[in-house]
């Protein structure tokens, strides 16, 4: 257990980055309140973490609904009386080219990517400000710095957050830490999402060669363990196999 423990809240808590960086994060002592839609799959990674002798509590969350991260940040602040990292790992997916028109899958990716990230900032910030102290890790992707075919939504989404994310840092006076992560192709669900047939086929190519989520872990539990006069900033993660 780490000296420094502090208490983290997590959003798309329920697989990939978001499940393996809570095991990582708790294995370094931290407390853990986990956030994410799928509640079956919270309840059975806490009572994993539980078993191997982590803190960690759960609460089901819609990143797209203000009020809801508002009442999950909150949660994080009764049950152990401060809030110290927010990581905003919650994200969708679904690829597709402009032409297929699917707006109702932009819309989707800009609820959850942009406007979740947003939420958790607006939750988290004022505690943190009061408090004195506070870190926010939110992940973007290799998209945050290029634009490939059926990726332009997505890629406009993770340019936002890198946005979003470098005006925050210059707007703390010291005291918010924040770090942009931006994986790779890392195994995990979000392909899933894609429905056109063209962009799922190609997904499959260019997912052959892929980081396990516990890489990005990794990164996240670095930035999180330096000393509070330490931020860092931006950390890209690729397969060392990747020309990407």
């Amino acid at each position: 257990m780490t000296d420094a423990a502090k208490v983290v809240a997590i959003t798309g808590a329920s697989s990939g980055i978001g499940k393996a960086t809570a095991r990582r994060l708790a294995a370094d002592g931290h407390r853990l309140l986990l956030g994410a839609r799928r509640t079956d799959r919270l309840d059975a990674l806490t009572r994993d973490i539980t078993a191997a002798g982590g803190t960690v509590a759960y609460r089901r969350l819609d990143v797209t609904d203000a009020a809801d991260v508002q009442a999950f940040v909150s949660a994080a602040r009764e049950r152990y009386g401060r809030v110290d990292v927010v990581v905003n790992n919650a994200g969708v997916m679904p690829l597709s080219p402009l032409d297929a028109l699917k707006t109702d899958e932009w819309d989707r990716m800009i609820d959850v990517n942009v406007r979740g990230v947003l939420h958790g900032i607006a939750a988290a910030l004022p505690a943190m400000r009061e408090q004195g102290s506070g870190h926010f890790v939110n992940i973007a992707s290799v998209g945050a710095y290029e634009v490939s075919p059926t990726a332009a939504v997505y890629c406009a989404t993770k340019f936002a957050v890198r946005a979003i994310s470098e005006g925050l840092r210059q707007e703390s006076t010291g005291n918010i830490r924040v770090t942009l992560v931006s994986p790779g192709v890392t195994e995990s669900e979000l392909a899933d999402s894609i429905s056109d047939p063209a962009a799922r086929e190609a997904m499959k190519t260019y997912r052959a060669v892929a980081l396990p989520a516990s890489a990005i872990a990794e990164a996240i539990a670095y930035a999180v363990a330096q000393p509070a006069q330490v931020d860092v900033n931006e950390i890209v993660v690729r397969p060392a196999a990747s020309v990407q």
